[in-house]
């Protein structure tokens, strides 16, 4: 899949098009029906097959400081599109002059782009006031798909809904409206090192989003990928002395995470933090999938470092021991 930035005073020179239009956040069973059902008509009608996407995401633009959490950053996004067939990947970057084209600047945009089709949701608008809509596209020469929406259990799936599961820690519930297990991608990066001061080290990996949708302390299966996506082999990263825990996902170690604003150490800004039991090795660099499996607890405020370290000897022994129950 190709992935273009676009803006529109430079628009690139692409084959006919079958497109889809939205924020794709999480790319879920609507969305994946979606992507499906535009992969399979432009097969049928000779077309390429793109998703149009924006960044930041438009309420992210209009509310920065209380838009919804990012369920998928970009990078996660784009290859979870990419898995379904997809031919292009079109990024519109959302700012000022994009925000104030009207609809009929939109479809010319559209038009220049070669779209033929159009396969939207049934609650799509588009232009400034969201004054456009599928009739005014078929008035403009598009012939527009509509798909309703996906249901399970008698609820529309959104990404709204995802992420209300999430923030309970109901990880089954959001593994039916995603059809896989939530993971979060991310680069290790230097953090504060506090862990290491209290026997725990962690990993710090960058959430490349505002904020997340769930916080507190889960288990997780981490798999590790080199910057190019490909996967790397645990036993590359070790020292002979620290192999870890082996985790449920082939190729996986088992790890301890908290993903919050750590209070204890009076944080401010969210962090996602991995503690691999058993395992020693230099990470930094690393990207890492932290694929969540089990809920512990939400976040919890320590009265000072040695109660924060009984705290996290706590987790990571309930943790351990619910592996153990684990078929892998």
């Amino acid at each position: 899949m190709q992935v273009i930035f676009l803006q529109p005073d430079a628009l690139p020179s692409l084959p006919n098009l079958a497109l889809t239009i939205g924020n794709y956040d999480g790319v879920h069973l609507g969305h994946q029906a979606m992507l499906a059902r535009l992969v399979d008509g432009a097969k049928t009608l000779n077309l390429s097959s793109a998703v149009m996407v924006f960044e930041p995401q438009p309420r992210e633009f209009f509310y920065p400081d209380d838009a919804p959490a990012r369920l998928s950053s970009l990078s996660e996004k784009s290859k979870l599109i990419a898995k379904l067939g997809v031919d292009y990947l079109l990024v519109a970057s959302f700012d000022e002059v994009f925000r104030s084209l009207s609809a009929d600047a939109f479809v010319q945009i559209l038009k220049q782009l070669n779209v033929r089709q159009l396969v939207l949701g049934d609650d799509f608008r588009f232009g400034q006031g969201r004054t456009g809509n599928h009739q005014s596209l078929s008035e403009a020469g598009f012939v527009v798909e509509n798909l309703s929406s996906v249901l399970v259990d008698g609820r529309r799936v959104s990404s709204t809904l995802v992420r209300e599961a999430l923030a309970k820690g109901d990880l089954m519930v959001a593994k039916t409206l995603l059809g896989r297990d939530y993971a979060i991608t991310g680069q290790v990066v230097h953090g504060d090192k506090i862990g290491r001061t209290l026997d725990f080290p962690t990993a710090n990996i960058a959430l490349n989003r505002h904020k997340p949708p769930l916080h507190g302390v889960f288990g997780a299966d981490i798999l590790a990928f080199d910057e190019q996506g490909v996967a790397l082999s645990w036993e590359t990263l070790t020292t002979k002395h620290g192999q870890g825990v082996a985790g449920m996902t082939a190729g996986s170690l088992f790890g301890a995470v908290n993903i919050g604003t750590r209070p204890s150490v009076l944080g401010v800004d969210w962090r996602l933090e991995v503690h691999l039991p058993q395992f020693t090795g230099d990470l930094y660099g690393v990207h890492l999938q932290v694929i969540f499996l089990h809920y512990l607890h939400g976040e919890r405020r320590y009265d000072g470092l040695h109660a924060l370290k009984l705290g996290i000897h706590q987790d990571v022994q309930q943790l351990l021991d619910w592996r153990a129950t684990q078929s892998t």
